[in-house]
């Protein structure tokens, strides 16, 4: 099996910009500040200096970003993800949350086996949660089938971080194609909407070019964490260690000069274990290294950045990143996402916007969430917002999962992240930042077909509620932090 290229963008976090420390941003650049200065900005996010912001913030390259695919219906982004499995070549990755034994979940199997069989590296990482009720007969299957599969902070070996969960959504195939988004690989996300009483709305972006290589190596960070062996022309940051660089082959014991190469393995090796270390002290967090394209690309070119925040990294620039977006609107915020509890100041943001004349709309749950709590939670909220301008919608059509955000006709952004405490400081997650106006107008129109099946919350009638949902919309407003 051929190795897979390395050329072009790494994905590694490497010293190429300036230092961040792990969940510390500049003072200039918390999110307070981000969105005040993206509200000064003369065009809002289409202003060259927003995606100067939003880099200097994340501290991460800006990708160049070939056409990308935007899926709303599960069986047909599983089918196109099939496809793509079949015809890699070196290395299939995939990341999930939930990874179940179901229809579903068979035919994923049956797909990873034969490109393992094929001579194909195929890694698989679930969550040992989200994957609890998966049958341990499926990963034995699996691993039988030439595939290496990893459950990512199982209780008996991290019970300190049960809490901390991996909720990231990946496909990577030979690094050059990517999906990413919110669908799980279960039956209820492989549905399609139109034809299932029982199916989950969800997005799914396929993306491809240099960003799949980033998004290789995001997964490689989880992949680690669960004690995963090293995959080869990635660099990552590690869980414990700071930075990890590609692995260096040791020499046979017994070849020519085995001594001296012996001795040159063991300083290069002990060199980037140092670094790490001393990286990881210095800041926490490691910088992406760009490709050499990003400080030049104008911005009628559609790039890509990727937000992959984890606990004790990337958590509070993915929240500053947010608030920039919400000071950037100048015509419309539209956001979609099944969680929504976040803190006092984000509902404020939202207000804001609202009150300068921006389209705010947030598409949220009906009572066929899967999490009442956090709807209630939701709940709690929706008369601020409401008598701030902010609209709000609860889609009906089915069970929303979706996690998407449109600012104007310019920038969206998918993912795994909610806008809750879990997402926001528990959960390694991975979004796609997308400036794209093509991208744009697939989150516009996906947003207006889905508001068509969805009921506009009155407030008027909102505040008729009866006494006992008025309850609970209070005291699950109070509890958001541990939801």
């Amino acid at each position: 099996m051929s190795e897979v290229s390395t050329r072009g963008t790494s994905a590694a976090k490497a010293n190429e910009t300036p230092l961040v420390k792990a969940n510390r941003v500049p003072r200039e650049l918390r999110a307070w500040r981000a969105f005040s200065a993206a509200r000064h900005f003369a065009d809002g996010v289409a202003d060259p200096a927003f995606r100067a912001l939003v880099q200097r913030i994340d501290g991460g390259p800006l990708h160049p970003c070939p056409p990308v695919t935007l899926y709303a219906d599960g069986e047909a982004t599983f089918a196109r993800m099939g496809e793509v499995i079949a015809s890699a070549r070196d290395e299939v990755l995939v990341e999930t949350y939930i990874l179940r034994d179901d229809r579903l979940g068979e035919a994923v199997k049956a797909a990873l086996i034969a490109s393992a069989k094929r001579g194909v590296r195929v890694c698989v990482l679930a969550d040992a949660v989200g994957s609890f009720t998966t049958r341990e007969r499926y990963w034995e299957e699996l691993e039988a089938g030439g595939v290496q599969v990893r459950q990512f902070h199982r209780f008996w070996h991290h019970p300190l971080d049960a809490l901390r969960r991996d909720h990231r959504k990946l496909l990577v195939v030979d690094r050059s194609v990517a999906f990413t988004g919110g669908m799980n690989i279960a039956e209820e996300y492989g549905s399609s909407v139109r034809r299932h009483e029982d199916a989950w709305r969800d997005s799914f972006a396929e993306l491809h070019g240099p960003v799949a290589h980033e998004l290789a190596a995001v997964f490689a960070e989880g992949w680690d964490r669960a004690k995963g062996p090293p995959l080869p022309g990635l660099e990552y940051v590690s869980w414990a260690d700071g930075v990890v660089l590609p692995p260096v082959a040791a020499p046979r014991r017994y070849s020519p000069r085995a001594l001296s190469a012996r001795v040159q393995w063991q300083l290069q090796r002990q060199f980037q274990m140092r670094m790490g270390r001393r990286r990881d002290r210095t800041r926490g967090r490691l910088v992406r290294r760009t490709d050499g394209r990003s400080s030049q690309m104008s911005c009628e070119e559609s790039a890509v950045m990727v937000l992959d925040p984890r606990p004790g990294r990337g958590q509070r620039e993915m929240l500053t990143v947010l608030a920039a977006l919400v000071g950037g609107a100048r015509k419309r915020l539209w956001i979609t996402t099944p969680y929504f509890a976040p803190p006092s100041r984000g509902l404020w943001l939202l207000g804001a916007a609202a009150a300068r004349g921006v389209d705010v709309r947030l598409l949220l749950p009906s009572e066929r969430t899967d999490v009442p709590i956090v709807r209630h939670a939701a709940h709690g909220a929706y008369r601020a917002l409401m008598a701030r301008g902010v609209r709000i919608f609860e889609y009906t059509q089915a069970t929303l999962h979706a996690k998407t955000l449109l600012v104007d006709d310019q920038v969206g952004l998918v993912g795994s992240s909610n806008l809750d405490f879990r997402s926001f400081w528990l959960n390694a997650e991975c979004n796609v930042l997308i400036f794209d106006r093509d991208f744009a107008q697939a989150l516009h129109d996906d947003f207006l077909e889905d508001v068509a099946s969805s009921n506009e919350i009155d407030a008027a009638t909102w505040n008729k509620r009866g006494l006992m949902h008025r309850l609970l919309d209070t005291g699950a407003r109070a509890m958001r932090w541990a939801l």
